[in-house]
């Protein structure tokens, strides 16, 4: 599998392809900004109707994921749910898959600004999460060793195609892509992602390989590409 693992902190990460963060010591599987039933809150709010495939083929990916890593704790970084409306709008089979999803293990829901309320599943509901010198939260703060979403980073290699979702990081502070089907970005070098940055930052592009790149200095990036197993 075409993943690419590195140092945070005192541990040992690894960016999944799909947008996923794997932290194997803990057997814990991280995802942020699912947006589960974002044409139906876009449906109610504007009328305009989307393809209501997104929620499937969300879950499907995350499933995908936990039958590769098989976790013991699986942490949704927040923002789910598209609102607190959504997880009403769930159909009976998307409903059965992410119970099913849920069975057997662990389940943190980390509040966002979309899905501030508690939701009808089961699992865990938090602000935030900590584990060690690790904090787990939905917005960026000030705090060291922070893991977060909302942002939605995306970047492109000059000459490589469109942007692709992406992992953020200095080695201080971890922003993950949007894991949803149905999801925006905001460029990986837009000041306000630059602004929350210290240190030398990379940028590790989702798609069917994580490449990791170096961001700054107007410097084309060389892909770095490893190949790992995830058990």
């Amino acid at each position: 599998m075409n993943s690419h693992s590195f140092t945070f902190g005192e541990h040992r990460l690894t960016a999944l392809p799909s947008g996923a963060l794997w932290w194997a010591a803990r057997r814990l599987l991280c995802v942020s900004d699912l947006h589960l039933c974002k044409s139906d809150r876009v449906a109610r709010r504007s009328g305009q109707m989307l393809p209501p495939y997104e929620t499937q083929e969300t879950l499907s990916k995350l499933g995908q994921d936990i039958a590769l890593t098989d976790p013991a704790t699986v942490l949704c970084l927040g923002d789910s749910f598209d609102d607190l409306m959504a997880a009403d709008s769930l159909g009976a089979a998307d409903t059965g898959m992410l119970t099913s999803l849920q069975a057997g293990r662990r389940w943190l829901w980390l509040e966002g600004n979309h899905d501030p309320g508690p939701l009808a599943f089961g699992g865990t509901h938090l602000a935030v999460h900590g584990d060690g010198d690790l904090t787990f939260r939905h917005i960026a703060s000030a705090t060291a060793r922070e893991i977060s979403g909302h942002y939605h980073p995306k970047h492109a290699i000059p000459g490589a195609g469109g942007a692709r979702p992406c992992f953020l990081t200095d080695g201080n502070r971890l922003i993950l892509p949007a894991y949803g089907a149905y999801t925006g970005g905001l460029r990986a070098t837009d000041p306000v992602l630059a602004g929350l940055f210290t240190g030398q930052t990379v940028a590790i592009l989702t798609g069917h390989r994580a490449i990791c790149v170096p961001l700054g200095g107007g410097v084309r990036a060389t892909p770095v590409r490893r190949r790992i197993g995830i058990r």
